[in-house]
């Protein structure tokens, strides 16, 4: 290679090596996963699909939720709501517009995590010597539970609609990793997923505008010309 073309290379190595740098961008992740969230929604939505809500079609009901204390409580008020409504029910916000009172109450609404695996542990040895652990077949679990008690109280007569009763579901997302490759998913949650983002469920039916539009108030019959005055206080001809 010419002496020249030597003097270039090594000059470009130089500025190469003088400007070179990195780059790091900050992440972060909100306090619950999503993974958690889906596991008590997908459990609350199991125990409230065992309950048959046609006996309040027709009439007014109110949801006493004081007895709930639980995480995820709008979700689960929310689907009571949602599960009564499309049961006929009308939903009032005051009991005493109301025929029947549905109180609401959580028995255990949580997530459990678990791990194991198929290998060696670490086994530390008299001196410096360490060994380190292998896994060949990791699985790592987590479930998540719901128990929900449901009572109906006629307002007139206080007296309770039938026995009401507990529903108790659980949902779980299992992960599975074959010598450090995966994780293999399987669960309640990816099955709720691939349902929801998948096939029909993956159409949307209406998108939002990405851009910012907004109409003024008013009628929204077509405009009329506007009228014409005059600065000599003459009345405008008309047609």
């Amino acid at each position: 290679m010419p002496p020249a073309h030597l003097r270039w290379l090594s000059h470009a190595m130089v500025c190469c090596v003088i400007l070179s740098g990195c780059t790091s961008a900050n992440r972060s992740n909100t306090a619950r996963t999503g993974v958690e969230q889906l596991l008590i929604s997908n459990a609350i939505d199991q125990s409230l699909d065992k309950v048959n809500f046609k006996p309040f079609g027709g009439h007014t009901v109110y949801v006493e939720e004081k007895y709930v204390e639980s995480v995820d409580k709008s979700y689960l008020v929310g689907s009571l709501r949602h599960r009564l409504l499309t049961a006929g029910a009308r939903v009032v916000d005051k009991p005493e517009d109301a025929a029947i009172t549905v109180e609401l109450r959580s028995g255990g609404i949580g997530t459990d995590n678990a791990e194991s695996f198929v290998g060696t542990p670490e086994v530390v040895l008299p001196g410096m010597l360490t060994i380190p652990e292998v896994r060949l077949l990791t699985k790592t679990s987590q479930s998540g539970t719901a128990k929900i008690g449901l009572v109906a109280i006629d307002n007139s007569t206080k007296q309770v609609l039938g026995q009401g009763g507990m529903a108790l579901s659980k949902s779980n997302d299992n992960n599975w990793f074959v010598v450090g490759v995966g994780p293999f998913q399987e669960g309640t949650v990816k099955n709720e997923v691939k349902s929801s983002t998948t096939g029909p469920a993956a159409f949307r039916e209406n998108t939002i505008p990405r851009q910012v539009v907004f109409d003024s108030p008013g009628d929204p019959s077509p405009l009329k010309p506007a009228e014409i005055q005059f600065t000599a206080g003459e009345e405008p001809k008309t047609e």
